[in-house]
């Protein structure tokens, strides 16, 4: 099974122990202690042996990408997950061959943990929005933005990675070498940010540069002190963050928020505003925002005004209610392009896509048609009555830069004309017939001995 070193002077038999010692699994070395073999038949103090274990592939040199990521869970917590579940545990997957040439495709642990990612986000309510976006969304906003391989894609708020492990099979869809595109992200949650690097692993996407810490206070892609830029960039931000970090937005020292810095209350646009400046001179980028971003004025104005202004806005798509964790409301995609087609430059697409869904449980779901029609409608960037609507920047001024989508797009049905002579008829009919059912009436009250009504 091993290769022949005798012709080397080698022993045969050294080799082999030697490399069921150290038991190098792809790129990643497993000490002893955190073999399968030490831990599958552990009945006591299981926890605490797991978590050395973890410890120990974090502290071999050769698992640097590892790093803060195994020893994030605390097995060891007792009223979290006992030794009897631990114990489950171990001997359920000690049944199941996980080896590469058992496994049906290269994506099974990958769709698995995202299936895992996706339970764990159904279960967590208002909790599951931190880091996790539907799945429809992500496939919707990857294809309205359409990386290519070489691309540097980046995602600031990046939860669990849904967006880049979405750009990586899209690319592979399209054609090209998933492995020839650099990944970029950031998560404020440590335990998030342990899942996302996980998630990256199981999907094959070593290399990807996943950052601790506050976009907004503290964006950690950098290169010779000024923000990295990118190619596209891709997000689903927290929704109006009350403390999203305005006092430092306005001391800001990467020059983020040339448009104006947004109110305390709501750090939408300070997302919105970190993105446009992470992106290259060609750059592209699709964002998840509440609807309140495209209406509402003071601060937030005078920022709409200077991305239309500068013609950064391609296209606003309003999404159904319900669709995302943790909130009820309508959301809508901004999409924001730096180097627009020449016959899109000073035009806005606005799409109304609210009524394009299924029930789903208690949320609402993008359909297959539905995310179709929306791609379908922003390449062609063209009206669609009742859905879509071209507009040009002027009428977006006169409206003061408002981008409310009702304002653009009409789903108002046509009321069919009434036929007046008909209602009349009917009318006096109704009437007739009420005369004589009162008549009848009248006549049973009579022979019952009670007066006429």
């Amino acid at each position: 099974m091993f290769k022949d070193f005798s012709s080397q002077g080698i022993d045969n038999d050294e080799v082999e122990e030697l490399l069921k010692a150290s038991s190098i699994y792809e790129n990643f070395f497993v000490p002893e202690r955190a073999q399968w073999d030490s831990l599958k038949n552990l009945t006591l103090n299981i926890g605490p042996e797991m978590d050395k274990a973890f410890k120990a592939i974090e502290d071999e040199p050769r698992n640097s990408e590892l790093i803060g990521v195994l020893t994030t869970a605390n097995y060891n917590d007792k009223e979290k997950v006992s030794d009897k579940k631990l114990s489950q545990l171990l001997i359920l997957f000690d049944s199941v061959n996980l080896a590469n040439e058992n496994l049906e495709n290269n994506d099974v642990l990958g769709d698995a943990y995202q299936y895992l990612i996706k339970t764990f986000a159904d279960d967590g309510g208002a909790k599951g929005g931190e880091f996790y976006t539907p799945y429809e969304v992500r496939k919707l906003l990857v294809r309205l933005v359409k990386p290519v391989e070489e691309d540097r894609i980046y995602d600031p708020t990046v939860g669990s990675g849904g967006f880049l492990i979405e750009s990586i099979k899209y690319i592979e869809e399209q054609g090209g070498n998933p492995h020839n595109v650099s990944l970029f992200g950031q998560e404020i949650n440590l335990s998030t940010w342990a899942i996302c690097k996980m998630n990256m692993l199981f999907h094959n996407a070593r290399g990807a540069d996943i950052r601790k810490g506050d976009t907004i206070r503290n964006p950690m892609h950098r290169e010779g002190g000024v923000l990295k830029t990118f190619d596209k960039v891709l997000a689903n931000p927290p929704f109006s963050l009350k403390n999203w970090g305005q006092e430092e937005a306005k001391a800001d020292a990467y020059n983020r928020f040339p448009y104006g810095v947004p109110p305390k209350s709501y750090g939408d646009l300070g997302f919105v505003c970190h993105m446009i400046a992470s992106l290259n001179d060609k750059g592209k980028m699709g964002t998840v925002i509440p609807h309140g971003v495209l209406f509402r004025g003071g601060a937030e104005g005078k920022i709409r005004k200077g991305f239309i202004k500068d013609d950064l806005i391609e296209a606003v798509i309003g999404l159904p209610a319900n669709v995302f964790y943790g909130t009820g409301i309508p959301a809508a995609l901004l999409i924001i392009n730096k180097s627009k087609p020449q016959e899109r430059k000073g035009k806005v697409l606005f799409i109304d896509a609210s009524q394009g869904f299924v029930k789903d449980g208690n949320k609402n779901k993008l359909r297959d048609e539905d995310v179709e029609k929306i791609i379908q409608t922003f390449d062609e960037f063209q009206d669609v009555d009742k859905y879509a609507e071209v507009a040009d920047i002027e009428p977006i001024k006169e409206n003061d830069y408002n981008l409310n989508i009702s304002r653009y797009v009409d789903t108002t049905e046509e009321e069919e004309p009434v036929d007046i002579p008909a209602v009349i008829k009917e009318i006096q009919e109704l009437k007739a017939s009420f005369k004589e059912t009162e008549k009848k009436l009248n006549g049973y009250l009579k022979e019952l001995g009670f007066e006429e009504i």
